[in-house]
């Protein structure tokens, strides 16, 4: 009886892990359509059970993705299966700091990097001005700039986590994560969405802010939704 017991639960973990590669796969899908994503740019990891995680594979085009292709990596490091993304060390720091970080999405959104490049001294995309980036992300800080596949990167996120699920990484993308892969890739959409409406505000003249009550308000409201990225 032990026996079946055991070998229906390794049946239903294996389906349900095939069941994330895919999602991870329509994922890949969804920020390639949008161009969030070019040529092979990019990673996504999901956490398994048992300290292991699931993570796009390196030079890949991620909206071309299969199921068979996902790499295994344990959250030390140890390469378990496939040839994992050279910048999974940016994911592993994640899923140390984070306790609740189910997934980790890393694209590289235009709008969200040209503010890095264009304005390299702000700290954070200018949330006084977007009511949604308050509701959404709460703040959408800016992460120094590292060279990407280094430790560094995955240094320099330390800061920033576990109090912020969305982030742009300077001169290279944005990273996000959430206590699922839908909320870690609707939280790239937010990022990008948000740091082009701000660009388009620029571009027909000039940024303009909330009063500074209006802020309080969204803050505290932010304040009672909670965490997620929305």
């Amino acid at each position: 009886m032990s026996r079946n017991l055991s070998e229906r639960k390794l049946s239903v973990e294996i389906n349900q892990e095939t069941q994330w590669r895919r999602e991870i796969c329509a994922a890949g899908k969804r920020l390639y359509q949008k161009n969030f994503l070019a040529s092979c740019d990019g990673n996504i990891s999901l956490r398994l059970e048992g300290e292991r995680l699931l993570i796009t594979p390196t030079g890949v085009p991620k909206g071309f993705l299969e199921p068979s292709m996902m790499a295994v990596m344990h959250l030390n490091g140890e390469v378990l299966e496939g040839k994992p993304s050279g910048e999974a060390l940016m994911h592993l720091q994640v899923y140390r700091s984070c306790p609740q970080a189910r997934a980790v999405v890393h694209a590289h959104p235009p709008h969200a990097i040209a503010w890095s490049v264009a304005e390299p001294q702000r700290k954070e995309l200018p949330a006084e001005a977007l009511s949604e980036v308050i509701l959404a992300a709460g703040a959408i800080p800016f992460v120094p700039y590292a060279r990407p596949g280094t430790q560094e990167m995955g240094e320099n996120l330390k800061p920033f986590l576990p109090a912020h699920r969305a982030l742009i990484l300077s001169r290279h993308g944005a990273l996000t994560w959430g206590e699922s892969l839908e909320e870690a890739v609707n939280g790239m959409e937010r990022v990008d969405h948000s740091a082009q409406i701000l660009f388009l505000a620029k571009q027909l003249g000039a940024l303009t802010f909330l009063p500074e009550e209006e802020i309080r308000a969204l803050k505290e409201m932010r304040a009672r939704m909670g965490e997620k990225l929305l």
